[in-house]
């Protein structure tokens, strides 16, 4: 980086905010011709022009034990982060998503004058609310990708705008099911309910026995019934087959493995049946019927449930302020409950058709062209602080 053009300073954590970033990129040298990008990105942002000044993998930090061990390096990162950003300060900060590492740089440098934006709210409406007042003292615009929380950024007079999410840019209004279905090798003909447990080992063990059981259930009222059930990690397999082990031969059979191919098999299929998630959002976009059931460690439930402060965990629900997806959790999540919550959405009826309708108007509520929106909410943040100096 050359200090003596203008740069735009990003710090994406994560694939999930390369993608992101890389979006916003394209849209920004539009805006702004000849500005250089710089800071920690992803092979997506790179591929932009970006320049990395460490490898995006260095913060992919999970669980409680690994990031300790890594702290001494994520703060000498962050410490240089701030270091070239204050001597050499760029027009505008992006942090994108990871706030537990890009909120401290991003308040270090609003406390200099240095324009901050936050791109993917933390999720303040659902738990820990008081961060929303460290959050106002670290960032003059906060962009979301759901309108839902703009909300609480409003009641706290922060800058905020809803740009929508990516993923509703990307997945298009119809679906061709004859195609899909002919790249898996299926029968169109064939009912199929896509079973999504979870992408975690623990998640796969609590919720792939329960639901197979609803499955089954499922089949003695619908014997045609066929499961398409992606693996979502080769290390997953030995579980998936350990539990199809346990099944009568005829409803084994009926049981078709997938490796990977998650999108494929929702659009596959007539309804879904998953963990919590994105996939939910997804299976929204996709416009297939979906019953969410999730279940966890009983002390970990408990401390979570008292945490968190929100009616729902689908984002389908959570978009239209009602529970339009049923939701099994904890104690409700049971094979029968959650076979009698899918029997209508197999079936074709009003039921099926209401939701259908529903998520088509969800979606486009949230294809907005996110990349374009952020950097449009971002050259008028930029405009409105160079015209108030």
């Amino acid at each position: 980086m050359q200090t003596f053009k203008p740069y735009i300073a990003i710090v994406a954590g994560e694939a999930s905010g390369d993608i992101l970033g890389a979006d916003l990129i394209r849209a920004l040298k539009s805006r702004f011709p000849g500005c250089e990008f710089c800071g920690i990105g992803g092979p997506k942002m790179i591929a932009e022009g970006f320049q990395s000044f460490y490898a995006m993998e260095r913060l992919s930090v999970m669980g409680f034990v690994e990031p300790l061990k890594r702290l001494p390096e994520l703060l000498r990162i962050r410490a240089d982060l701030k270091s070239r950003f204050t001597q050499h300060p760029p027009m505008v900060f992006i942090g994108i998503d990871s706030p537990d590492f890009v909120l401290n740089i991003e308040r270090h440098l609003k406390q200099r004058d240095i324009p901050t934006v936050h791109y993917v709210s933390p999720s303040v409406w659902a738990w820990r609310k008081s961060r929303i007042h460290g959050i106002a003292k670290a960032v003059d615009l906060m962009l979301t990708l759901f309108p839902f929380e703009t909300d609480i950024y409003q009641q706290h007079q922060i800058p905020v705008a809803c740009v929508g999410h990516p993923l509703a840019d990307q997945i298009a209004m119809q679906q061709d099911v004859s195609a899909v279905c002919a790249e898996l090798g299926l029968s169109e003909h064939d009912p199929y309910l896509a079973v999504l447990p979870g992408s975690r080992r623990g998640e796969v063990s609590l919720l792939l026995p329960l639901f197979l059981d609803a499955f089954v259930l499922l089949r003695q009222k619908m014997p045609q019934l066929k499961a398409l059930l992606p693996v979502a990690a080769p290390h997953l397999q030995v579980m998936v087959d350990d539990q199809l082990a346990l099944l009568d031969q005829s409803d084994r059979e009926a049981v078709i493995v997938l490796q990977g191919r998650s999108q494929q098999a929702m659009v596959a299929s007539r309804a879904i049946l998953l963990s919590s998630g994105t996939a939910t959002l997804e299976a929204m976009l996709l416009r297939r019927p979906m019953v969410v059931a999730y279940k966890m460690g009983g002390l970990t439930f408990s401390l979570l449930s008292r945490l968190v402060k929100t009616p729902y965990i689908a984002l389908p629900n959570l978009l239209a302020n009602r529970e339009l997806v049923p939701e099994y959790i904890q104690d409700a999540a049971e094979p029968k409950a959650i076979a009698e919550g899918l029997a209508p959405l197999l079936a074709a009826g009003s039921a099926r058709q209401e939701t259908l309708d529903a998520f088509q108007e969800l979606h486009v509520m949230l294809k907005r062209d996110a990349g374009e929106s952020a950097a449009n909410a971002i050259a008028l943040m930029l405009e409105s602080k160079h015209g108030a100096d």
